[in-house]
């Protein structure tokens, strides 16, 4: 058995696209359209990991994108997407300023969640050890759910 991929449906494909690719920096791999099916799916890997995706040698994220409008409710019930990140605190900054809410704030030096656009969870692990903790993340309040 070999891990491929996690589907997650979204509601606003731009919106989403900016999310994952301008501010998490993931890499669209490769995208379809379906007129038949009514819908968009786009493939993004991990920065460094596109070569290996494009191979099925690394897992992807999909986006779904169906055209026609549906709501969808419960993210959080789809527990979340993981990614190890060379400097946790250097990203969550990145991320702040581009005007993603952290929702739980690294103050061990290892472990963040922020949400994207269609509330799912994306957890952001440290990289090796955890780094020493520091301000401002270390006194940083939790914000909403995560």
């Amino acid at each position: 058995m070999e891990y491929l991929h996690t589907m997650v449906r979204v509601s606003d494909l731009d919106a989403s696209l900016d999310f994952y690719c301008q501010k998490l920096g993931l890499v669209e791999i490769s995208r379809k359209d379906s007129e038949k099916g009514r819908f968009t799916l786009v493939f993004l890997a991990a920065p460094g990991d596109e070569d290996r995706a494009r191979e099925n040698k690394a897992p992807l994220v999909e986006l779904t994108y169906n055209w026609d409008p549906e709501e969808y409710t419960g993210g959080r019930n789809f527990g979340h997407l993981a990614y190890r990140v060379e400097n946790i605190y250097d990203i969550c900054q990145r991320l702040m300023d581009k005007g993603v809410i952290i929702n739980r704030p690294p103050r061990d030096g290892y472990m963040a969640f922020v949400r994207s656009p269609d509330n799912i969870s994306i957890e952001l692990l440290q990289k090796g050890e955890p780094l020493a903790p520091m301000e401002p993340w270390a006194s940083m309040e939790n914000f909403g759910s995560w």
